[in-house]
C-alpha cells in the first residue's frame, strides 16, 4: 500500500532525523569512552561511565527504534519495497543488526556503571575499552547505511527482479485492453454518427414524392393552358 504524499514526506523527516540523531549520539558516547579511558582525574573518569547506562537508554535506544521502523515504514510505503533493492535489503540488515547490538550491550553498560560507582574498585579496574570499541563498529555501521541510502548500488534482487517483470507484463496487458477498448470506443462512435446522420438524411420517397408532385402541376397547368385556349378560339 503506497502512502500518501504527506505521510510520505513525515516519514522520511522522522527516518533522516533519528538516523543522523543516532550518529551524533554515537559520537558524544565515543567521547565518553576515549575520555574514560584517557582522563587524570577519577571523578571524570567514573562519570563517563556512569552517565552512559540512563544516556543510552534516553537516547541510543529511542532514535535506534526510530530509524529502524521509519525506515521499514518508508520502504513498504514506496516503490523501493524492503527486498526489491540490495541496497534497502542491506540497509535493514545493518540497522537492525546494530539495534539488536545495542539492546544487548545494555547489560554492559549497568555492569559498568555499578563498578563505576562502586568507590572501592581501583581507578584502572573502571576504564575500560569496551565502549570504544563498540562506539567505532557502531559509527561504522551507521556511516555505510548513510552510503548506501545516498548511492543506492547494486541494483535489484532477484524478487525485485521477478516482480519488475510481472508489473511490466500487467502494465503491457493493461495497455493492450485499453488500446482495443479505444479502438471499439472509436467503432462505436463512427457508427453513431453514422446511424445520426442516416436517421437525419431525407429519405429517397420524399425526393420522389416532390418529383411526382412538381410534375403532376406542370401537366396540370400544361392541361389548363392548352384547354383555355382552345376555349377562347
Amino acid at each position: 500500500m503506497m502512502m500518501t504524499p504527506a505521510l510520505r514526506r513525515f516519514t522520511f523527516t522522522t527516518h533522516v532525523t533519528s538516523s543522523a540523531g543516532w550518529v551524533g549520539a554515537v559520537l558524544v558516547f565515543l567521547a565518553l569512552a576515549v575520555i574514560g579511558l584517557t582522563s587524570p582525574d577519577e571523578r571524570t573518569v567514573r562519570g563517563a561511565y556512569l552517565v552512559m547506562a540512563p544516556a543510552a537508554w534516553f537516547v541510543l535506544v529511542p532514535l535506534a527504534h526510530a530509524s529502524l521502523l521509519s525506515g521499514i515504514a518508508l520502504s513498504l510505503g514506496s516503490t523501493w519495497g524492503l527486498f526489491r533493492h540490495y541496497w534497502v535489503a542491506v540497509k535493514l540488515v545493518i540497522t537492525a543488526f546494530a539495534t539488536a547490538i545495542l539492546l544487548i550491550y545494555m547489560g554492559t553498560f549497568r555492569e559498568m556503571a555499578g563498578v563505576a560507582a562502586d568507590p572501592v574498585v581501583a581507578l584502572g579496574l573502571v576504564r575500560n575499552p569496551s565502549p570504544m570499541a563498540h562506539s567505532i563498529l557502531a559509527l561504522v555501521l551507521l556511516i555505510a547505511a548513510t552510503v548506501l541510502a545516498v548511492y543506492k548500488p547494486f541494483g535489484r534482487t532477484p524478487y525485485g527482479r521477478r516482480q519488475e517483470g510481472e508489473r511490466r507484463q500487467i502494465s503491457h496487458l493493461v495497455s493492450t485492453q485499453e488500446r482495443a477498448e479505444i479502438k471499439v470506443a472509436r467503432a462505436a462512435a463512427i457508427l453513431e454518427t453514422s446511424a445520426q446522420k442516416s436517421n437525419t438524411a431525407t429519405p429517397a420517397w420524399v425526393y420522389a414524392s416532390w418529383i411526382f408532385a412538381v410534375a403532376l402541376i406542370a401537366v396540370f397547368l400544361a392541361l389548363h393552358f392548352l384547354l383555355g385556349g382552345a376555349a377562347g378560339l
